[in-house]
This record gives structure tokens, sequence and C-alpha cells, in this order.
């Protein structure tokens, strides 16, 4: 489902001389359907770069990037786009919406892109909300008013409203509390379950155990500065 073959990503600091950083190199492997990946290594190594690549956030300089058989690299935006709606979730660390807009309706608009009924969508989202202990007297407000754990939890909500065939989640489990945590685990174990391929940061050992199926080093792809 997810397949990466000979990526490779720098960039150049054009304020420092034009100095080269090549951030990862060569990197290749594959994440089949109902498999979580871990990406580990140390800070600075590429974990965030290489979720963004795969993403489509960044360019990518060399190699193949693909997920469900459409490589990423060199897809046009409107195939990208096609591919983040119907197929490639991403939870990422912080919640970006726009102001003013219920958090039911932040929760539910990837299913409204997908032409899901709205009664359906509100349904779905609703429960995803009372699962993450969100309280109801809530909904009606814009998560940007919320504290960092309930933004990560509504982040949360909409990042699984649809089943996506595969998902990227970039430390999922950080600024909640034992029970939310124990409720994005679940998430994750019935997406696994479901036949999702999934990669993930998780800086949480534990919850990085309990999920994961293999741990892939970003640091054996990290050669350092050239000129």
């Amino acid at each position: 489902m997810i397949d990466l073959s000979n990526v490779s990503k720098s960039f150049t600091l054009h304020n420092q001389g034009g100095a080269v950083i090549e951030v990862i190199s060569n990197v290749s492997f594959a994440v089949a359907t109902g498999e979580c990946v871990a990406l580990t290594g140390a800070s600075g190594a590429g974990k965030s770069t290489l979720m963004r690549m795969i993403y489509g956030n960044y360019l990518t300089q060399a190699g193949e990037i693909r997920i469900g058989g459409l490589d990423i690299v060199r897809s046009e935006p409107r195939d990208i786009i096609k591919l983040r709606r119907d197929v490639l979730g991403y939870v990422s660390q912080f919640l970006r919406v726009v102001p003013r807009v219920p958090t039911l309706d932040v929760v539910a608009e990837p299913l409204r892109a997908l032409k899901v009924p709205a009664d359906e969508a509100q349904d779905r989202a609703s429960a995803l909300l009372t699962q993450l202990n969100i309280p109801e007297r809530l909904w009606s407000l814009s998560p940007t008013t919320f504290s960092g754990g309930e933004q990560q939890r509504v982040n949360i909500a909409r990042g699984f409203a649809h089943t996506y065939p595969a998902m990227l989640l970039d430390e999922p489990t950080a600024s909640l509390d034992a029970a939310n945590r124990e409720v994005v685990l679940s998430l994750i174990e019935d997406a696994k379950a479901r036949g999702a391929a999934i990669i993930g940061i998780f800086h949480d050992e534990a919850a990085r155990t309990h999920v994961c199926d293999r741990e892939i080093d970003v640091g054996c792809f990290t050669p350092g500065m050239v000129a």
C-alpha cells in the first residue's frame, strides 16, 4: 500500500553560502495493508521530514513514493489532493482549522468532501467526539478555543472520520491523559484490523510497542552535511 524506493531529500541554505544539507538518502521500505510501522531515530534524524514527503508537503529530490500505486513524487497536484481526500489520512501534531467553524463540522468535513450524506457524516463525527471524551456542549464551538489536549483529540477524531486505506500519524498520543491515550490506541488497532497501512512517529515507547509491528530507524538514512 505504501512503498518508498531510494527516496532522498536535501535542503539548500541560501543564507549560508548555498550549503546543502542532505537530510535523508536512499530510503527504501514498504508498509503492507494492516501493518503499522514506527519511524524512530534521534531528534533531527528526519522523521518528520520523511512524513511530510510521504504526504506530499515536501518535494522529493530522488526516488519514488507510491501510495496505492500512485507515485506522488511525479504526480500532479490535483492527483495528490484526490489521494489525500480518498486514500491517505494524516494526523499531525497540531490542529489547523478555519476559526469559528464548529467542532462537529471540523470533524465531519473529510466525510462531506467524499459526498457522504450530512446526517451520516455528523453521526460519525458525534461518535468519535464522544469516544474521545469531548463534551457535547463544546461541539458547537470552534476548537481554536480549546485546550491543547482537547484540540489534539479533535484532530484525531477528524483524522479517523474516514476509513482511509493509508494513514500517517505524527505523535498521536502526545498531550493525552491515560484514558484518551487508550482510546487512540484502540482507534489505531481498529484501523489496522480493517486493513489500513499506517506509518507513525511515537515518542511514547509503550504506545509504539502496543500498536506497531516493526520499527524503521530513520537515522540509518541520514548522511548529514555535504558540500
